[in-house]
């Protein structure tokens, strides 16, 4: 169905020309993301992982992965103070990159990635001021690739193998962070146009939401998501918050 390893010499070549050069493997991490955000603050550095054994994702859930069930990826960026109004934009870049390399995904606000309808990765963003001023921000994923139906963590996943879906590890890799250094320039330079490729591939868009948000749920039609990344839910504009797309009977 796919190969588990990575070819990591393979991939920093099938990168050069990107603005990844500083790209390492680790077979077994608590978590990526606190590796980098733990280590020297360096721009565009990449930590691949076999598995990772103390992962968080969003809310504070744990995110395990047993060895080759995901493609683990963690990326440090150092983000000029000026851009802090932009931070929450970054989740959203990486979340069209990976349907930029798996179009047979979608993504549900903000940035679950979905295969028919279950959730295929998540991401997870980590900022922290520097002393010389500016941010290291760190960017994690998990896409799951090997997993059997049995490792799936919740039964609303799915996973390249239990989809069918043939991979190679490495080749999945390179098209992921071929991608993501596309839409993080797109970021960096063309904002208007990220948030639009990004409505055409959200999914929550016209669906009946569910939308958790810190003071209470919120139940209505998604309409669209606006230029700062808040998702419009009946009208009203919400920045943070769980979604359950919901059928028309719900």
């Amino acid at each position: 169905m796919g190969t588990l390893d990575l070819d990591i010499p393979r991939l920093r070549g099938e990168l050069a020309d990107t603005g990844f050069s500083d790209i390492s493997y680790t077979a077994s991490t608590g978590s990526t993301n606190a590796d980098l955000m733990a280590g020297e603050a360096v721009h565009r550095r990449v930590l691949l992982a076999g598995e990772q054994t103390a992962g968080k994702g969003r809310l504070g859930r744990q995110w395990v992965s047993p060895y080759g069930g995901q493609l683990i990826c963690s990326i440090s960026l150092i983000v000029p103070a000026r851009h802090f109004d932009h931070l929450g934009l970054l989740p959203i870049a990486i979340g069209t990159a990976l349907t930029d390399a798996l179009p047979q995904a979608s993504l549900k606000w903000p940035n679950d990635l979905l295969l028919d309808g279950r959730k295929l990765a998540g991401i997870l963003a980590e900022a922290a001021p520097l002393d010389e001023g500016g941010y290291r921000v760190v960017i994690g994923f998990g896409v799951n690739t090997g997993l059997h139906e049995a490792q799936l963590p919740v039964a609303h996943a799915t996973s390249l193998r239990v989809a069918g879906i043939e991979y190679d590890a490495t080749g999945l890799a390179a098209a992921v962070l071929r991608a993501v250094d596309r839409r993080l320039e797109q970021w960096w330079d063309d904002r208007e146009k990220l948030i639009d490729d990004y409505r055409h591939v959200c999914a929550t868009i016209g669906q009946k939401v569910r939308l958790d948000t810190p003071s209470g749920p919120v139940v209505g039609t998604a309409s669209g998501v606006e230029a700062d990344g808040r998702i419009i839910v009946d009208g009203a504009a919400y920045a943070a918050g769980d979604v359950t797309h919901l059928r028309p009977g719900d």
